[in-house]
């Protein structure tokens, strides 16, 4: 028999998407057509230069080995260029940025870098949920910041002074992944001012920053002055760059901060595979023109979806970013049981508002990251439902 799980695994439920690929398996092993829009995973692949880039980079029989634990000096800086062009923000690329294997996994580990039993980390709800996963694996406690929909889907910062006092990290994302609601940089001032005041990093989670409609630009939280004093700010190819599985992100700003995640880092992984490194720095430094049209894919799907909804008695507000739709259901529904429903009897996979926690209910996810002639077809059966 195998021995006891240690206590910090037993406290963490598997993910919400590890559990629903079990039951689309068993489904479509009985020959069930399924049209997934629950995963927040882009159906289209990265531009033509990426994955030449890639190519060449993988063909030199030099580039097989360890890359290095701090990223190769060329994508550092490719970085700090994209945050200079971007967002006007200045970045060291020595102290101040750290490339990661996915923003996922910097995001768990930032909780391993700065939390205790005992400590309180402060979570969107509903929000992300590796928030909440890496804190309680970590062994802290979580204190739920509920996102009202009134307030723009925006935090309000009257946190229970028994958890503030003991709280190390607040976790914000804006674009936001599941509600699609914006931020401002006035908000953004806020936050940093928050965390200023009761000595907290401030962690924001940007990945969708590039994923943006209707002339909208998302900014970063480190545009505000003095945010690098309290902040870091995490960022992913995944979205951006239609490079999900290829697992390359970074977390920039407060110094400090990146160096221990960066000692924690170098006793856990060895580094990225050098032509994926490759490939990020021609992601964040080459033509950028096709993000353009990938975003009007997206918009496109958007509209079908948005359009669909009011027929079936959901509603939703018209998305700025991201690739999500936040919808409320149908009256006389639980979320789980709408999505149980769709799926059952019409063969379509969307995500329930409390996976992602207890804000969630009465709303459901549905993500634009499937083929438009899909999503389309994944509307008519909702319609027929």
């Amino acid at each position: 028999m195998p021995a006891k799980l240690a206590q910090r695994v037993a406290n963490v439920p598997p993910y919400v998407f590890a559990g629903l690929e079990k039951r689309l398996a068993e489904l479509a092993a009985a020959g069930k057509d399924i049209i997934r829009l629950d995963i927040g995973s882009p159906d289209q692949p990265p531009s033509p230069q990426i994955i030449e880039s890639l190519y060449e980079s993988a063909k030199d029989p030099t580039h097989h080995g360890y890359a290095g634990f701090f990223g190769i000096p060329p994508l550092r800086r490719a970085i700090a260029d994209y945050y200079l062009r971007r967002f006007d923000v200045q970045l060291d690329i020595k102290t101040e940025v750290l490339p990661l294997i996915g923003s996922k996994e910097g995001i768990f580990n930032l909780a391993w870098t700065y939390v205790d039993p005992g400590d309180v980390v402060l979570v969107p709800d509903p929000g992300y949920p590796t928030y909440t996963g890496g804190a309680r694996l970590a062994g802290g406690e979580v204190c739920r910041v509920p996102l009202d929909g009134k307030r723009g889907w925006l935090p309000d910062f009257a946190i229970p002074q028994a958890s503030l006092k003991r709280a190390k990290l607040l976790w914000l994302n804006y674009p936001n992944n599941p509600t699609a609601a914006t931020a401002s940089l006035e908000f953004f001032a806020q936050a940093v001012a928050f965390a200023r005041r009761n000595d907290i990093l401030l962690a924001h989670d940007n990945p969708y920053c590039d994923v943006c409609f209707d002339g909208y630009v998302a900014p970063s939280l480190l545009q505000v002055p003095g945010a690098k004093d309290v902040a870091v700010e995490f960022n992913s190819l995944s979205k951006s760059y239609n490079m999900g599985g290829w697992r390359v992100g970074m977390v920039v700003g407060n110094a400090e901060a990146i160096g221990a995640l960066s000692r924690l880092k170098t006793n856990i992984d060895s580094g990225l595979f050098r032509a994926i490194q490759d490939a990020a720095v021609e992601a964040l430094t080459g033509d950028q023109e096709w993000l353009s049209e990938r975003n009007d894919v997206y918009a496109h799907r958007r509209d079908i979806v948005l359009k669909a909804l009011p027929e079936v008695g959901m509603s939703a507000d018209t998305p700025k970013g991201t690739i999500y739709i936040w919808a409320k259901i149908p009256s006389g529904y639980t979320s789980a049981d709408f999505c149980n429903q769709l799926l059952d009897k019409a063969g379509v996979s969307i995500t329930p508002g409390p996976a992602f926690d207890q804000q969630g209910e009465g709303y459901v996810r549905i993500s634009l990251g499937q083929k438009t002639e899909r999503i389309a077809e994944a509307m008519e059966r909702l319609r027929n439902l």
